[in-house]
């Protein structure tokens, strides 16, 4: 039982919205995708303002994904009537209301990061939303934050209630 590790859970739920993103070729995880992109896009993010106060990655439901796109992208949620610029090269998809189960880590040191993510990753891996009333909801994006090691790592999985 050394080294156990915690993860919290928490129920979030978000807003209709936009989300204001930048789309890679074939990218499934953040080092794909920074090949296929380039790693300014964060930079560009960050300048933008945001409902969260921060960039977002996410990876994209089949539905949402544009012909010959990435399921991982980078992005910046919005109020549902934004009408601001749009950095070129850039697009805008609409993002209904949803629940999220929110899967956060303990802090940990910056040249740990990789360990960090596997941790929260793992306990995802186990976790049963069946206990809280839901199921996984494949129809929204699953969202990860920037890995800072002084909040923890963080990810927001979609649910929705179970059916009875």
């Amino acid at each position: 039982m050394e080294n156990v590790k915690t993860v919290f859970v928490q129920r979030v739920e978000k807003p209709a919205r936009k989300v204001i993103l930048k789309r890679g070729v074939k990218a499934r995880d953040y080092f794909a995708y920074c090949e296929e992109v380039g790693c300014d896009v964060w930079g560009t993010l960050t300048s933008m303002k945001s409902l969260c106060g921060e960039p977002v990655c996410l990876w994209l439901p089949p539905e949402q994904r544009a012909p010959g796109t990435s399921e991982y992208v980078q992005g910046v949620e919005t109020a549902e009537d934004y009408d601001g610029p749009v950095p070129e090269g850039f697009d805008v998809i609409r993002l209904p209301a949803a629940e999220y189960l929110m899967f956060q880590g303990e802090p940990f040191a910056e040249e740990d990061y990789c360990e960090a993510i596997g941790q929260v990753r793992g306990a995802i891996e186990k976790y049963d939303p069946a206990c809280l009333g839901y199921v996984w909801d494949g129809a929204n994006p699953r969202i990860q934050l920037e890995p800072v090691g002084e909040r923890g790592y963080i990810e927001l999985l979609p649910v929705r209630p179970a059916e009875r």
